[in-house]
């Protein structure tokens, strides 16, 4: 019965200005970036909906948050690819090591956005960066110059888009010390096993599946990731839809600027509405709305492959989360042996 309220109670203004802050945002980041020909459209598109949906109204703390999180990410990158690119047996300590203390970060709370978009980023650029044609510097600046641009761009669409009633303030609730281990625990190797298999079986188009993979892991524990799980299905599904609808009804000019970008932000309102109604962090709308802005910003171009890239997109993120699960549950079985990393009691 409540879920039914949930879905026909009218959004409040305070919602509905954040549904327009989020479409917006991530469709004046893409609009940028292809209109400057900026590489790595992924970066552009999704970085805004990331802050903007996980961060209500914008804030000094999150910004520092989300640039610090994307210097670190760089510096990481830059030095690891530099001194191990070639040698892999040596990089994965080190890359669980760089896992672990991102989710340490997010299992305390208060710097959950820099272990969030960090987690995020390195994987995606470390697992580029393996790549001899991959230029280095141009994946760090633009990861660097995404982040940047996305604090302007949320604090642009906060000063256009004001709430009109202040919110209340959330409430964090203290974790014992065993929980917090488990959770970073349990992120870092999951996170380092996901890099493991992209890496190993060279998946270099399969972006949504490596990004499903972590943002699985972003309820921090077993329970939360199965929830997320089937919720994220859903968001894929139908984030691909509105993709393989959009790129069908454009077709011969789904390179025309001008008319993907109206879909876009219609796509990115839609996703948003969910997302604001469902306040939960991660549920279905924010699987739609990072599956689109990963869609957009990274495979739309012209092209015959349409139906199959986009099947491929679905069957390669619905294994991912299997397999994920699958993985969650026998690390949390694992962990929960032993008294220091227990979850519960």
């Amino acid at each position: 019965m409540a879920t039914t309220n949930l879905w026909h109670r009218p959004l409040t203004t305070n919602e509905l200005r954040q549904c327009l802050r989020i479409a917006f945002g991530s469709t004046l980041g893409f609009l940028l970036c292809k209109t400057f020909g900026w590489n790595y459209g992924v970066f552009f598109t999704v970085t805004p909906m990331l802050l903007l949906g996980m961060v209500p109204v914008m804030n000094g703390h999150a910004a520092r948050q989300l640039i610090a999180a994307a210097v670190m990410c760089g510096l990481e990158v830059g030095l690891l690819g530099g001194l191990f690119g070639s040698h892999p047996g040596l990089m994965l300590p080190i890359v669980f090591l760089l896992f672990l203390y991102r989710f340490a970060a997010m299992s305390r709370g208060s710097l959950f956005l820099f272990g969030a978009n960090g987690v995020l980023s390195l994987s995606i650029m470390l697992h580029f960066a393996s790549y001899p044609q991959t230029d280095l510097n141009d994946l760090i600046f633009s990861n660097l110059w995404a982040s940047v641009l996305s604090v302007l761009i949320a604090y642009l669409m906060t000063a256009l888009l004001p709430d009109v009633e202040p919110r209340p303030k959330p409430t964090a609730s203290p974790k014992a010390p065993h929980r917090m281990r488990h959770e970073a625990l349990l992120g870092a190797s999951i996170a380092t096993l996901s890099f493991m298999v992209f890496q190993l079986f060279d998946l270099r188009d399969s972006m949504s599946a490596q990004a499903t993979t972590l943002l699985l892991l972003f309820p921090m524990h077993w329970n939360g990731a199965l929830d997320y799980a089937r919720k994220r299905a859903m968001g894929t599904l139908l984030g691909v839809s509105f993709g393989l609808i959009g790129q069908l009804l454009l077709y011969a000019w789904s390179g025309q600027l001008l008319l993907v970008t109206p879909l876009l932000w219609l796509g990115a309102m839609l996703f948003s509405h969910a997302h604001v109604k469902e306040a939960s962090g991660s549920g279905v709308g924010f699987g739609a709305l990072t599956t689109l802005g990963i869609l957009f910003g990274q495979y739309l171009t012209p092209g015959n492959d349409l139906v199959f890239s986009a099947l491929y997109r679905v069957s390669s993120i619905l294994f991912a989360i299997v397999a994920t699960l699958l993985t969650c549950y026998l690390i949390h079985r694992l962990l929960n042996h032993f008294e220091a990393t227990r979850f519960g009691h």
